[in-house]
């Protein structure tokens, strides 16, 4: 009897440890993926009606694409990067992306932080429950508020490249002009930043049942049973 109940105390343990270690591997791609998005340079895809210069790819910082150039007689392509700056007319939503991007993945660091300060408490034993509640749950919180800045960039770039007309324009000196655009191509940004936001809702189940599963622990109280002497006559 007592070897199977130290059995499944053991099991009980395992299953906590790989929640924890999960949560902590989800929140660890999240940034590796935030990261990703921050430095992509497939925001936009623009396909030009021009020889030179068909595919410009655009990011949120820098501009890359391949043009042609006459070397000796022979074309060669020539990668060629142009930074966004004050000269480009940059949009609304990417002004907005830029900031949201690199808020989320400034916060990410701090949910990594904490979950493995609280992990740490548990690896340790140290009876701390609600100091560990506390670090989940300001991992949660801030886990919440990637999930919004990531999905909110992507999707409203993604909608405005798309559906919509983007006030995104190069500058006279670009080697193509907007009038030339012959068709806007998705990329694998949006795909990219949902899949970060559903690794953050993993990461949160995670965390949530973890805080589940220290909750009553911390509450169970010792029950003290008072015995009345018999009074004789």
């Amino acid at each position: 009897m007592y070897k199977f109940t130290y059995n499944m105390k053991s099991s009980a343990e395992v299953k906590e440890w790989i929640f924890r270690l999960t949560s902590l591997l989800c929140s660890f791609m999240v940034w590796g993926f935030g990261i990703s998005l921050a430095t992509s340079r497939y925001w936009r895809l623009w396909e030009f009606n021009n020889k030179a210069l068909q595919l410009v790819y655009i990011g949120l910082w820098e501009v890359y694409y391949y043009q042609e150039v006459n070397k000796s007689g022979s074309i060669t392509r020539v990668p060629v990067h142009s930074a966004m700056n004050s000269s480009w007319t940059i949009s609304i939503e990417i002004e907005y992306a830029r900031g949201l991007i690199l808020l989320a993945n400034f916060m990410q660091p701090i949910v990594l932080i904490f979950s493995s300060v609280a992990i740490m408490v548990c690896w340790i034993r140290a009876p701390y429950p609600d100091f560990m509640i506390l670090c989940y749950n300001t991992s949660v919180l801030f886990l919440v508020l990637n999930i919004i800045c990531t999905v909110l960039s992507v999707s409203w770039n993604h909608v405005v490249d798309l559906y919509g007309e983007s006030t995104l324009d190069f500058p006279p000196t670009f080697p193509v002009g907007k009038d030339d655009l012959l068709r806007k191509q998705k990329t694998h940004v949006f795909p990219l930043g949902m899949l970060t936001a559903v690794l953050s809702v993993i990461s949160i189940i995670m965390l949530f049942y973890e805080m589940w599963l220290i909750r009553p622990k911390s509450r169970v109280k010792p029950v003290v049973s008072m015995k009345h002497p018999h009074q004789t006559t």
